[in-house]
C-alpha cells in the first residue's frame, strides 16, 4: 500500500501573498489533490511554487502538463517499496 500526501493546488507558501488572496476564496486556495510521495516531489522537482500557483491552479492543468504525465508514467512503473 503506498501512503498518500497533499499536495495544494496553489502552495500554502503564496496563500497570504495579496495576488492570490484577491483573486482565489479560502477553498479555492486549499483545494488539492492526494498523491504519492515521488509524484508530489516530482511536481515540486519540475515547477517552483509561483509557478504551480499561475499556471496549474487545478487538477486538470497539473494532469495536463507533458512532464507531469512523463514523471507519473515513470513512477507508475516503479515497484512499491514496503
Amino acid at each position: 500500500m503506498v501512503t498518500l500526501t497533499f499536495h495544494h493546488l496553489i502552495p500554502k507558501k503564496l496563500h497570504r501573498r495579496t495576488r492570490f488572496k484577491k483573486t482565489y476564496s479560502k477553498a479555492d486556495l486549499n483545494r488539492g489533490v492526494y498523491v504519492c510521495r515521488l509524484c508530489h516531489n516530482g511536481i515540486h522537482d519540475h515547477y517552483d511554487e509561483m509557478t504551480l500557483a499561475k499556471e496549474f491552479p487545478t487538477v486538470d492543468k497539473l494532469q495536463a502538463d507533458p512532464q507531469i504525465r512523463r514523471h507519473s508514467q515513470w513512477v507508475a512503473k516503479q515497484k512499491i517499496r514496503a
